[in-house]
């Protein structure tokens, strides 16, 4: 019994040293690729990717590591600063509050804590721009165009409420009256034709 136990550590041990050894290397190899003319650099640049490299080695959110791994196989330090983001960003997630603005964000970004996080922020931001909006006319243009975007919601209200006070501010002509009747809900193709049709 105490033989296979101590057979067990032998190979865990023969085991690490051969990773650090294939962690340094890959270092080194990192440091002379980024710098190949400066030594100094070069040292430089293998203190923190050999740094980064232990950290990685020893980080345990799976989920988000997977991530910094697939987007940076060949950089520890990227990799690491990915894994901080990323984790960060998965916190913050699950203590997201907005169902609706947080649905949209894991629908769009299913495997990316960053993006999910940064989405989040945008729609949940144009969530509550949309709810304080005061011209129900365009507004119900904005919902009807993207009845599951708060953010398209945002962009397309503020698109159609200057593009229907641009067309209040024309003074009366054919153009004019032919853009309304061509496009009698939707203020940003009424512009548009009054536009062309002035040319």
């Amino acid at each position: 019994m105490m033989k296979t136990k101590l057979s067990a550590l032998i190979l865990l041990a023969i085991f690490s040293a051969s990773q650090a050894f294939g962690q340094e290397s890959k270092c080194r190899e990192i440091a002379r690729r980024e710098y190949p003319n400066d030594p100094q650099m070069q040292d430089y640049v293998y203190n923190n990717q050999f740094a980064a490299a232990r950290y990685m080695a020893k980080a345990s959110d799976y989920e988000s590591k997977k991530i910094a791994l697939r987007e940076y196989p060949d950089d520890f330090s990227m990799q690491k600063y990915t894994y901080d983001n990323q984790s960060s960003a998965k916190r913050y997630m699950a203590s997201a509050s907005d169902y609706d603005s947080k649905k949209i964000a894991l629908r769009e970004y299913p495997e990316d804590f960053s993006m999910q996080k940064y989405t989040y922020d945008n729609q949940s931001a144009a969530k509550r721009y949309m709810s304080s909006v005061g011209d129900y006319e365009v507004k119900k243009i904005a919902l009807r165009e993207y009845p599951s975007d708060f953010s398209m919601q945002k962009y397309t209200y503020d698109q159609q409420y200057s593009a229907k006070e641009y067309m209040k501010a024309m003074p009366s002509s054919s153009a004019k009256q032919q853009a309304m009747r061509e496009y009698p809900n939707d203020y940003s193709m009424q512009k548009y034709t009054y536009d062309r049709l002035r040319r």
